[in-house]
């Protein structure tokens, strides 16, 4: 099984944090976004991973290659025209495969092994409760029928969530070449819900997979909301002399505290340092600097420095913060 993972987009709502690097490998829980998620696939058995890279693409690169010992293909979107588009350019390397997709935006806890047992083609959904920003599916004997992207009217709320399985990936490739050969487009791009439409249109069943454990990592609130659910599941990490540790925590062995408290729900990454601080619910990413404040809903960039008072903070990389 391929697994395409489309990570091409600039992340405009989580700024400043990805005016340096791509919104899927911002830190959550301990390790990146995109880090998750592949460690799902190869989970559920994937044995080959094909990036669709675009914004900063080379940090992509570098992350997967240095963490993953399995066969990568990256593939290049250099123009943002939708996901139907960024799928088409894998054609050369997934045709005829099986295959899923997962959106390289999103952490997805399921049984993933359970995907493939479900029919030949499976989309994963979930009841929303704002259906108008998503592509809501109608589903009919256990079928999916009719799949709209963002309907002004929608007649449900059975959303799709960025996660699609096909035995053969064949009709899904040939679906998506005529989307963007008859320049059908929503909201201005070629959607993968038109590609999926036009698949039911030619005959192909769609089962629905309910997923509960759906996480949005696509704003600076969400990304917090995510941390702190994810982090009930994840071991603590380092351990701190002289400090206290409220858990749930991760804190990177290759951190750095002294005389703070950290916690709960705090997320640390290797090489920070914090100093008489105290910390809960936020990320600090990695070579980031605390001292003498206290921080609460807040993100620190990489190799950022923040020092002096009571607060929340969104700070990117590289910034200097002294309230002193």
């Amino acid at each position: 099984m391929k697994a395409i993972i489309p990570v091409a987009g600039i992340g405009k709502r989580l700024r400043p944090h990805t005016l340096n690097i791509p919104k899927a490998l911002l830190n959550v829980a301990g390790k990146p976004i995109l880090g998750h998620i592949v460690d799902s696939l190869l989970a559920m058995g994937v044995k080959e991973l094909i990036p669709i890279i675009g914004y900063k693409g080379g940090l992509i690169r570098e992350y997967l290659n240095a963490n993953f010992k399995v066969p990568i293909t990256f593939v290049e979107q250099k123009e943002q025209k939708g996901i139907a588009h960024a799928v088409s350019l894998a054609r050369e390397y997934a045709d005829n495969s099986e295959l899923i997709i997962i959106l390289g935006d999103t952490i997805i806890k399921t049984d993933f092994a359970r995907i493939p047992k479900v029919a030949s083609y499976v989309l994963g959904v979930r009841e929303v409760a704002d259906p108008q920003r998503f592509g809501i599916c109608e589903v009919e004997k256990g079928v999916v029928r009719k799949i709209i992207e963002k309907p002004e009217h929608p007649k449900g709320n059975l959303a799709l969530i960025g996660l699609y399985y096909f035995k053969d990936s064949k009709p899904l490739f040939e679906a998506c070449q005529s989307v963007i050969d008859k320049k059908i487009m929503t909201k201005g791009e070629y959607q993968i819900t038109d590609a999926l439409q036009l698949m039911i249109d030619r005959g192909t069943e769609f089962h629905p997979f309910h997923i509960d454990g759906w996480y949005d990592c696509g704003k600076v609130e969400t990304l917090l909301e995510t941390n702190r659910i994810l982090l009930e599941d994840v071991k603590p990490g380092a351990k701190c002399d002289g400090c206290i540790i409220i858990p749930p925590c991760y804190i990177d062995r290759g951190s750095k505290i002294t005389s703070s408290i950290i916690g709960p729900y705090v997320s640390v990454a290797r090489g920070c340092e914090i100093r008489n601080s105290i910390i809960e619910n936020s990320i600090l990413n990695e070579e980031s600097s605390i001292e003498n404040i206290i921080l609460e809903g807040s993100v620190v960039g990489a190799f950022a420095e923040v020092t002096g008072r009571k607060g929340s903070v969104n700070v990117s990389d590289y910034s200097q913060i002294d309230y002193r």
